[in-house]
């Protein structure tokens, strides 16, 4: 569901300034979305914030561009990827940003489309893929399902133990940083993923949306060549 661009905006620029962790739920889930994707020319990193994922990609692709809503993250993105001469950062808002036809081999978006309207915004990644081109999407939902609830009980000590694996801590982050997510939880608002898949059985058919174990759902989408 989409939230206010300008608080969305305000939320990842304060974000933005915050230390990043070197694991958390988003992260998990790099390697898994690098699967779903072939080699190509351009790829698109929807929602880049500071281009962790972008760099990954631009091991993969012959040109990245990477969109935020956030000036903030688009200035760490570029100074902290000043060795990949292949990526580009741009300050947008995707719905109202041009994208061609038809020109992206993958397009990319982690913990972003909940930021915005679905049967809006699906139609128009679907038209900037190149046929057979990927849409990969990682982003949260809202818990309904018993099963997810039970799959959420199990995360809660996997994500500390792996917080604390990884990060050196048990806790998530700062008292900043639980203050600047809290701030930016009070906007949030999600779909659940049978309104997720229902949304996908109009817009992209052949879609395939899967549950995972970190409070996460991906969407994985083939355009017919």
């Amino acid at each position: 569901m989409s939230n206010s661009s300008d608080t969305v905006q305000a939320d990842f620029d304060r974000i933005a300034l915050l230390p990043e962790p070197a694991w958390d739920h988003n992260g998990h889930y790099h390697n898994f979305l690098l699967r779903q994707l072939h080699p190509g020319k351009r790829a698109l990193d929807m929602g880049c914030g500071t281009g962790v994922f972008s760099r990954r990609l631009a091991e993969r692709f012959e040109s990245v561009l990477g969109l935020d809503l956030s000036p903030q993250m688009i200035q760490l993105a570029r100074e902290r990827s000043r060795t990949c001469p292949n990526l580009e950062f741009r300050v947008a808002d995707v719905l109202a940003e041009a994208l061609p036809d038809a020109h992206f081999d993958a397009i990319v978006s982690i913990a972003t489309l909940h930021h915005l309207p679905l049967p809006e915004i699906l139609p128009r990644l679907a038209r900037a893929l190149k046929p057979r081109g990927v849409l990969a999407v990682l982003d949260l939902f809202e818990t309904t399902t018993l099963g997810e609830l039970l799959t959420g009980a199990f995360a809660m000590p996997a994500s500390a133990l792996l917080g604390l694996l990884r990060n050196g801590r048990l806790k998530k982050s700062s008292a900043a940083a639980r203050a600047a997510w809290e701030q930016h939880g009070q906007h949030e608002r999600y779909l659940t993923i049978a309104q997720v898949r229902e949304t996908c059985r109009e817009l992209l058919p052949g879609a395939r949306v899967r549950h995972h174990l970190f409070w996460r759902y991906s969407l994985i989408w083939t355009k017919p060549g």
